[in-house]
Parts: C-alpha cells; structure tokens; sequence
C-alpha cells in the first residue's frame, strides 16, 4: 500500500482521537484512553445535511432542547434561534469574518438571550454544556464537502453539537518538500476566502504532515500559528514524528481543552490598522493561566512564579487567568491587579467587565499585603534583576515576615528560558 495524505496522516487523525482504524477493512473501533468523553466518528456522507449547510441542525435542535427547559416546553422554539443562528452565517459576507465570528461565540459562550422565559422575559440560551462535558455530542467527520462559491473538502472537522468548531488539514509526511504549511495555507488562503460561512463556528484550525502540529485561530497570519506542546512534567515521546503529534494532539483536541480554550482562552482585539482579530492562547499561556487558577482553588497563599520570555504574551496571560477566575462562581469576586499599560488597555475595552485595579507604585501594592486584605487577587510584579545574588535579595525582601492574601502572583522574568516554569517561592 502506497503512503498518502490519507491514509497516512488524515487516518491517523482519526484513529488517534476517535479509535476508528480506516485503514483495515472491517473499519474496527479500538479502545483508547478516556479524555472526558470521547470523539464519534461519523463519515461526511452520513450527516444529516445538504452541501451547502454549515451546520448540523438536527444535532443543534437537539442540543438545544436538551440544555434549555424553557425551549424543551416548546421546542419550535429551537427554530428562532437556528433562524439567528443562520442570519450570523450569512452575514460574514458583509461584516466580516472575524466580527461574525466574534459573535458567533457570544452564542457558543452562552452570553445571548431569547424572550422564552416568564412573561416573555429573557433567558440565556444554552448551545454548549460547559459544565458538564458528556452533555455535549462530539462528532469527527473526514472530508466534509461544503458548497458556497466553490466546493471544497477540508480533511477534518470536529463538530460539537452540530457546530463546526474545529477544521483541520493533513499533508503527506513522505515529500520533504511538504511541510505543515502547505496543510496551513489551504485553510487560511483557500478555505477561509472559498467558503467562510465554515469559519464563523470556528475556535480555531490545526494542520500537520506528521511531524509538527500547528493551530492558528481565523485570520491568522500562517506566521503567527503556534505549535502545541506538551504539559510540563510530560516528556516528550522519544521517537518524533507522528508518536509526538498524536500526544500533542490529544491535549489540544480533547474536548475538555477545546471547550476551555473557547470558553475562557480566546479573546478578540483591535490591532494597529484599526482591523478586528481574534486572538486563541498558545500552550505556555493556556498551562500557565490554568496553574494559576489551580492555586487560587486551593487556596495556596504563599507566592508563585511564572518565568517569561520576552514576547512570550504576558499580558495575554493575565488576561485569560483573570477570564476564568471571574467565571467561575465560587470565586465570587476576583480582581486583577497591574501595572502594565496593555493589559489595561484590554481590559477597559471590555475583554473583563469586572473590577480591576492599576497599582502603578510599590508602597500601595505592599500596603495591600500589609494590612491583610481580603480577596482574590491576581498581580504582575516589576522585573526582577538579572544576577542571581539580586534576584534572591529582592524575592527574599519582598516575602520576609509578611502574611498576606495574595493566593496567585507572577514575577515576571523576561529574559530566562523560553517555557513557563511554575515554583513556589
């Protein structure tokens, strides 16, 4: 048997996340290692949908009947919001494709509402049970065709309740000419302009030829995808290639991560040409923000630290450690608390509608620790020097004979290693 794209790469895909072997005949199903629910293979012909529907409906009706009681009473009520649902689709052609998709995840996130309550008042409208991951259906689907200007055939899409949230496209690993960016360019310049109406579900994309794995969110310049690494602590496997993407690949396309990327880890910006674009966490961000959460669950007062790199997005971590921490209700009320210019530019922008607090001089930050405040609080402090006998001076003068409150706190270190490291200090 000759290698390809398919049956080398596309089938691997498959078998890793769902246990579907395509390349024996019989197409057995192999037991895999649970993740928090599992991958439904299910062939693009067997789709309840015509060529050029970009969603499911009768999975989405489904969802929709079974995650809102007010919709379950009546559901014809699922129509209206299939009907809003079909309108945000059909509006990329005029707004844009990152501004339809911004608002496409509004609905995602749970954050629209529809007159189906008491007395016609507004009640939010459930697409996706965060909460509760085996609510949810997951679906993988190899060469889905989708119609608009022109037919095209994306490799893999992942599909959640019906919603198209995942587009993924393989290369043959045998040419060392193709690369994952030949997979990368058919999605951002072919897919994306062919048939955007795919896209505005979309959290983001991946492409691979078997040796890397890179994602990118929509309107990614192919530049600026990431590449997906392991968690700290897990080794990298020991033969490279498709051993090493399958392990990258399970984390990145677990349900559980994908649903927490787009739920907390993606945020949308203005950049300097005043043009919307959306912004998905790399690995070091989503590991780093997650542990910084982790700590505030379990009430771990004494400090940690977070090391940096230089243009490592710091200001993005904080961002989406803050995203989370105000999402989740027994935290109650978190603040975040800064001094960097950026991070409060997004947040005044509206990315976080809660409270948060600029602490730009040193005796109001210790005052706060001093005087046993109360709270959750999230801090970037100063950088610290660069020689060690410094370093350990100032980290030593700031934590000396202090009891505070603050649960989670980054120091950040710009100029080490290239990979967060969490520690206690």
């Amino acid at each position: 048997m000759s290698f390809n794209e398919i049956n080398a790469v596309e089938n691997f895909v498959i078998h890793t996340m769902t246990g579907v072997n395509l390349n024996e005949t019989s197409m057995a199903h192999e037991a895999q290692a649970p993740y928090g629910a599992q991958w439904e293979y299910l062939p693009a012909t067997e789709l309840p949908r015509e060529v050029t529907e970009v969603m499911v409906e009768t999975e989405v009706k489904k969802a929709l009947v079974r995650l809102n009681p007010e919709i379950a009473a009546q559901p014809e009520r699922a129509d209206e919001v299939i009907f809003k649902l079909r309108s945000i689709l059909l509006s990329v052609h005029s707004t844009g494709l990152v501004r339809a998709n911004e608002e496409f995840a509004e609905w995602l996130k749970g954050n629209k509402t529809m007159p189906f309550g008491k007395n016609y008042a507004h009640v939010p409208v459930r697409l996706i049970d965060f909460e509760h991951i085996a609510n949810n259906k997951f679906q993988l689907v190899n060469q889905f065709s989708i119609r608009n200007r022109e037919t095209k055939r994306p490799d893999i899409v992942l599909f959640v309740n019906g919603f198209p949230l995942v587009v993924g496209e393989a290369k043959t690993p045998v040419r060392p000419s193709v690369s994952w960016l030949d997979a990368a360019s058919d999605i951002h310049d072919g897919y994306e302009n062919s048939v955007p109406e795919l896209f505005v579900p979309n959290v983001f994309s991946f492409a691979t030829e078997g040796r890397e794995l890179f994602y990118g969110a929509v309107r990614t310049p192919l530049e600026f995808w990431s590449a997906w690494r392991l968690n700290e602590g897990q080794e990298d496997s020991e033969m490279p290639g498709l051993e090493n993407v399958s392990a990258e690949m399970r984390q990145l396309l677990s349900p559980r991560t994908l649903l927490d990327i787009l739920y907390n880890f993606t945020t949308y910006t203005t950049n300097k040409s005043r043009q919307r674009i959306k912004v998905v966490c790399r690995y070091q961000q989503y590991e780093g923000a997650n542990k910084i959460v982790e700590r505030v669950l379990e009430n771990k007062i004494k400090r940690g630290l977070i090391w940096h790199f230089q243009g490592s997005g710091k200001s993005l971590l904080m961002l989406f450690a803050a995203q989370k921490m105000r999402r989740m209700p027994e935290l109650k009320s978190p603040q975040a608390d800064h001094h960097r210019q950026q991070l409060l530019d997004r947040l005044q922008r509206g990315h976080l509608r809660r409270r948060h607090h600029r602490r730009g001089l040193r005796h109001r930050r210790r005052q706060r620790c001093d005087t046993r405040h109360s709270g959750k609080f999230l801090c970037r402090r100063q950088p610290v020097p660069r020689d060690q006998a410094n370093r350990q001076r100032m980290i030593s003068d700031k934590t000396k004979g202090r009891d505070d409150k603050l649960l989670a706190a980054c120091v950040i270190l710009p100029f080490l290693e290239n990979r967060y490291v969490a520690a206690a200090t």
